[in-house]
């Protein structure tokens, strides 16, 4: 297997979704993120309401004590972090199945997959992606390309920007599927439009960015090559590009960007959600 624990703990992070949250904002990236820093912030009261509500037998409120627990907000304890998981888990609450089933890959690799496609047959797309990966990987004990790819698809179409750089990346290169510019083009795009930036949508921003300078999928454009380029922040493709810019055409993107920037700019939701994250991280 190819994956450190840090990068489990991130996926319990970063991938829960409140039910308020998931019906009021449209991109499932946002209402994860805005959930999450929600509950790293509650106070001691707040946690302790949380803790009777989930020992009421609330399967949020057991998830969250689980993540709580794994992720050291409240007194860290790996095990009492498991219960809570398992508990929210039994009552089928997808991304404590998904979250479970990751914490328990690597010490029971089928009780690890059980609960993973329990939250991806609910249409948890954290879930599939990790599927995806983890057929691609072998962590279950075989490599399966086939499962790999439809878990993609289905976290992709669901989504999830890191599934959707991942399908533009096995469109691109023929990998599993038909290769195909224009579909590569396509679901890096739709992973480029997300907001915040969590590692997809900049991935998306770039290999879009690259089509673009090479002409697959897409008409050769050094235009948009370096506003993409310029929006993920990559210096040397950004410069690369730029070379082939007149002083006019590179004003004009420096205008673009602002524009887009000005479309993207995070809810009051978000931003706040940003802000806490920020000022939790000092």
């Amino acid at each position: 297997m190819k994956f450190p624990l840090p990068v489990l703990l991130i996926s319990l992070l970063l991938v829960p979704v409140g039910r308020v949250l998931a019906q009021q904002i449209p991109d499932p990236k946002q209402a994860e993120f805005i959930t999450y820093a929600h509950f790293k912030a509650l106070k001691p009261a707040e946690q302790n309401q949380l803790l009777s509500k989930a020992q009421s037998g609330d399967a949020e409120a057991q998830y969250w004590m689980g993540v709580l627990n794994v992720e050291g907000t409240v007194p860290k304890n790996l095990e009492q972090g498991r219960r809570w998981l398992l508990k929210s888990a039994d009552q089928g609450y997808a991304p404590a199945q998904r979250a479970y089933g990751l914490m328990t890959v690597r010490s029971d690799a089928p009780v690890g997959e059980r609960w993973m496609v329990r939250a991806a047959e609910q249409g948890d797309a954290e879930a599939q992606f990790w599927l995806g990966l983890a057929y691609e990987q072998n962590w279950f004990g075989t490599t399966d390309e086939k499962e790999a790819v439809k878990w993609y698809q289905k976290a992709a179409q669901g989504g999830d920007p890191d599934a959707q750089v991942e399908l533009g990346r096995r469109y691109e290169n023929g990998e599993g599927i038909e290769q195909n510019f224009k579909l590569a083009a396509e679901w890096y795009r739709r992973a480029a439009e997300h907001v915040p930036d969590l590692g997809g949508a900049g991935q998306g921003k770039n290999q879009l960015g690259l089509l673009y300078l090479e002409g697959r999928g897409v008409p050769r454009d050094y235009v948009q090559a370096y506003f993409w380029f310029s929006l993920m922040g990559s210096k040397g493709n950004a410069a690369e590009a730029r070379e082939r810019l007149s002083p006019a055409q590179i004003r004009g993107v420096e205008r673009l960007i602002d524009e887009w920037k000005q479309e993207h700019r995070p809810s009051p939701e978000l931003a706040a959600a940003l802000q806490t994250m920020e000022t939790n991280s000092r």
